[in-house]
Formats: structure tokens, sequence, C-alpha cells
């Protein structure tokens, strides 16, 4: 479900396991932690932006995009202020899940009024680093090029529209590096830490799309992927487990001497970005 972002068919079925007798005391800890972090994470849960109760929940990926595309132009047909609507409801709800479904909706309409509207939005509004991102998605998808400007931890980054990637295979092949460690460190115990530490790191990336911290792990440097996926792995198993391994990971990792401090800072990063932290 994860893999294909059904995240309120996800939430529903944690929820239903939670409430079942009988489960390993771990196994419930895992779920629920899961589970908090969806809610947090997806706030809208499986509503979609016509208030219908996961009404694209069963389609694949592909189907889905195609039926609210289709959806979207007869609406623009029928509604000539459509797009403004759309916008607006992006504005006034950033973070719920018809505010995310109303920015994909842009995406499938084009305009250079909508484009100069929602580039202002990213340059002027304190946005969360998650939704400033997706926004960028949508100016990209609309066909918006150039650079547009946005405020990160109190520096302005200006990112250029037509590279922001659109799927995960689109970021730099040392995103996928860091997830390729923690793999091989977890794959012969829990699976689920993995899932959730490929959740985490993902979400990750977008925010911290464009930053130095970003532009240091894209060059590659072995060292540097080492950091990253120790604090990854430290970071997931913390969140999962609720215990404190990071010192027995970093010596998985072969975290030794500068290393360590350089995984340490990525360490409060991943830790202040789960805790909701971050922005302008």
């Amino acid at each position: 479900m994860l893999e294909t972002e059904r995240y309120g068919e996800a939430m529903e079925t944690l929820e239903f396991l939670l409430g079942c007798e009988g489960q390993n005391e771990q196994r419930r800890q895992e779920w629920s932690t899961l589970l908090d972090w969806l809610r947090v994470a997806f706030p809208g849960g499986s509503e979609d932006a016509y208030n219908n109760e996961a009404v694209l929940a069963g389609e694949e990926p592909e189907d889905r995009s195609e039926t609210l595309r289709l959806r979207t132009l007869e609406k623009q047909r029928e509604n000539p202020h459509y797009e403004q609507e759309l916008l607006q409801l992006a504005a006034s709800e950033p973070l719920t899940e018809r505010g995310q479904i109303a920015l994909e909706q842009l995406s499938y309409l084009d305009g250079a009024e909508a484009d100069a509207w929602l580039a202002d939005w990213l340059r002027n509004e304190p946005l969360h680093p998650l939704l400033q991102f997706r926004v960028l998605q949508t100016l990209r998808r609309r066909g918006a090029v150039g650079t547009v400007a946005v405020r990160r931890d109190g520096t302005w980054l200006e990112l250029e529209i037509e590279r922001t990637p659109l799927t995960i295979q689109e970021f730099p092949s040392a995103v996928d590096d860091v997830l390729v460690r923690v793999s091989d460190q977890t794959d012969s115990g829990d699976p689920s830490l993995f899932y959730f530490a490929r959740e985490l790191w993902m979400q990750f990336m977008m925010a911290a799309y464009g930053t130095a911290d970003y532009v240091e792990l894209i060059r590659g440097e072995e060292n540097e992927l080492d950091a990253w996926a120790a604090a990854l792995h430290a970071q997931a198993s913390e969140a999962v487990e609720g215990g404190r391994r990071a010192e027995e990971i970093r010596e998985a990792y072969g975290i030794t001497g500068e290393l360590r401090f350089r995984c340490e800072r990525a360490e409060k990063a991943l830790k202040t970005f789960s805790r909701g932290g971050g922005g302008r």
C-alpha cells in the first residue's frame, strides 16, 4: 500500500490490526508508530478532492491519474473559474489531502497567470518544505520553466523548475544508493524497518531538495553516503522500535573518526524532520 501511495487504505488496515487481540507487543508498537506517522504525513486520509471516500483507491496509479485528469478537464469546461478555485483550495488547505489533490489537478491545467500565482506563493508564504517541493512539481508538470526563489531555514534558494524530480527515479543515483546500504543492513532483520526508512528518506529528500545537505549528498562520495545511511537506519530504528541503537548501527556502517561528526549532523537533520521541524 505504501509503495502504491494508498495511504488511506494503509491507515485503515493498521487501525484494524491494532483492534485485533493476541498480537505480539513489539509488532503492535511498530504498527502504532507507523499509523501515527501516516496520520501526520497524510492528514486527509482516504478522502479525495470531491469528498468521496477512496473513490480511486483501488485503481493503479496510472489509471487514477488519468481519471483525475479527465475529471479536472471536465470540471474546467463546466466552470471557467475552476482553476482559480483550485488555487484557493490549495492555499487554504495546503496540508490536507484535499489541498494536495488540488495541486495535482492544477498540474493538468495550464496558464501563465496560475504559474505566476504559484511562483509568488512559493516566494512569499512560509510553506512547509514538503509543500514547497510539491508546488515545484506542479509548476514543472504545468510546463513552467526558469528559476523560482524559495526561503529555507533563513536562506534563499534559487531552484530551476524544470530540474525538479517528478518521480523517485528522477532523483540522483546517490539518493537510491543510501537506501541500498540500509536495505543491505536490514535485509536479514525486520523488513518493516526498511519500508519505514524508505518512506522517511523519500519524504526527507523532497523536503531537503536544493539545500546544502542535498547538494553534498548527491555528489555521491562514499563516506557521505555511509553517514546518511547510518543516520537514516538509526532514525528509523528509534521511531519503529523505540530503542536507541545508534552506536551499534554506526559501527555496522563503519562510522569512525571525522565521519562520526557528519553522521551525527545527518541524524539531527532527520530527527528534526521526523518531529515536524524544518521550514522557512
